[in-house]
């Protein structure tokens, strides 16, 4: 199943492409606009959908179990730890490469400058996010509503509270873990139907950004665009070697099983889309539950590595554009603004260009420049994404290994009710399998 779901979404994206262009070429813009794209946007919406219904259990679920069964409260802090070690490191990798790359290639140096009234059109809707305002959206005043907007950092504080307390009181919540757990097969059963609609979507979501902009749009800015992934491939390199380190042999096995939700991230420009198939698949690497449960939630609120180097690239880029010369002292401390104001920006709607226009603001460089990067956004957005999943599903990986706590991968073709995902009583399988696991 999983082999032929990777060729029709491949199919998907192939067709979206060619009928995108086709309804370009053919049809009135205004045509597209008010007939075509409505219905495309619904094929793609009605998937994103489906999938955000799955993320708030199955986030809660996870974690609650995890921590539950953690058993000894200082694997949670060592783990906690070692995490943000591993973010922290990584923001500076993606960062700063980010800053170097477009510092090589200058891609900005002869970018059209937007109209100024057009740009602040354009903007509208973004606004900076002061520093204690997130702060504060950190912590949920209503867990209910956390879990109806989605907001994944609310439901990763509202769920280490509960895990904690469940292991605390011990026997008394052992009906609740259970049914945790339960809820978390269940939802990944879910994620198993909901994923044959992928390829549908897929289709519909390329089509769409296709059929409205074209493929000539790239031609403006092919020097960005090819800059950009040319830098995403040399950060995806580096995580993945760095990954190699702990993992060896296991690296490979680690790419096969994550294609599919690199695919689907890239596809929708969403992460949120690939976040029930990447618990999944990392199920099937070996990685317990209690781990993934805990670290993927976090490190989609702090470990979003082709968002961050996204930002010091356009930073710089819109710089460049303006005719305006930074220097190194300058360049380093917009790298360490977007260190600390990049943290925890997945709740917030349009959250690059947020922090992007926060630090434009911060250092006196034009805000308006960010409309230059609007007309192309959703490209880079597909690579920015499916960056964000490898680098998640590479710490969470790392950490795991770390932990001493990584286990024999599941066959891809066993299937999902005979074979279920580690449940919370798999966490304690780790330190029971073959020492050379560990090594």
């Amino acid at each position: 199943m999983d082999r032929r779901l990777t060729f029709w979404i491949l199919v998907g994206m192939v067709l979206g492409v060619v009928v995108g262009q086709a309804l370009n070429a053919t049809l009135d813009p205004a045509v597209i606009k008010e007939s075509v794209a409505p219905w495309l946007k619904l094929l793609s919406d009605i998937f994103l959908n489906l999938i955000k219904m799955l993320v708030a259990p199955l986030v809660l679920s996870t974690i609650v179990v995890g921590i539950a069964n953690m058993g000894d409260s200082a694997a949670l802090g060592r783990i906690g730890v070692r995490s943000i070690a591993w973010f922290i490191t990584a923001s500076l990798i993606s960062i700063g490469l980010g800053l170097v790359m477009v510092n090589l290639f200058q891609p900005g140096v002869g970018a059209p400058i937007p109209d100024a009234a057009a740009a602040t059109a354009a903007l509208g809707e973004v606004k900076e996010l002061k520093a204690t305002e997130f702060i504060l959206s950190i912590f949920p005043k209503n867990a209910v509503e956390a879990m109806a907007t989605n907001n994944i950092l609310q439901i990763l504080v509202f769920s280490i509270f509960a895990g904690v307390a469940l292991s605390a009181i011990g026997e008394r919540g052992a009906a609740l873990v259970r049914g945790a757990d339960a809820l978390a097969e269940m939802m990944l059963q879910v994620t198993g139907y909901v994923m044959r609609y992928a390829p549908i979507a897929v289709f519909a979501a390329i089509a769409n950004v296709v059929a409205a902009s074209g493929l000539g749009i790239l031609g403006t800015y092919v020097e960005l665009l090819l800059e950009f992934y040319f830098s995403l491939v040399i950060l995806w390199a580096i995580l993945l070697t760095i990954g190699a380190m702990f993992l060896h042999g296991r690296i490979w096995t680690l790419i096969r099983y994550i294609r599919q939700p690199i695919m689907i991230a890239f596809s929708t420009a969403s992460s949120e889309a690939a976040l029930p198939k990447l618990f999944e698949q990392l199920d099937r690497f070996g990685v317990p539950r209690r781990i993934s449960g805990f670290m993927l939630p976090l490190g989609y609120s702090f470990n979003l590595d082709g968002s961050m180097m996204y930002m010091s690239f356009a930073t710089i880029f819109i710089a460049q554009a303006y005719g305006i010369d930074l220097s190194i002292g300058t360049q380093i401390m917009i790298l360490l603004t977007l260190m600390i104001s990049s943290k925890g920006i997945a709740a917030v709607p349009r959250a690059s260009l947020v922090v992007i226009t926060g630090t434009l603001a911060m250092f006196g460089l034009p805000v308006e420049g960010v409309a230059i990067i609007l007309a192309i956004d959703q490209f880079l957005d597909m690579g920015r994404t499916a960056t964000n999943v490898v680098g998640n599903a590479v710490a969470t990986s790392v950490i795991t290994k770390w932990e001493g706590m990584l286990e024999v991968e599941e066959p891809e073709y066993v299937p999902h009710p005979e074979a279920p995902a580690h449940t919370a009583a798999d966490g304690k399988r780790g330190l029971e399998l073959d020492p050379e696991n560990f090594a």
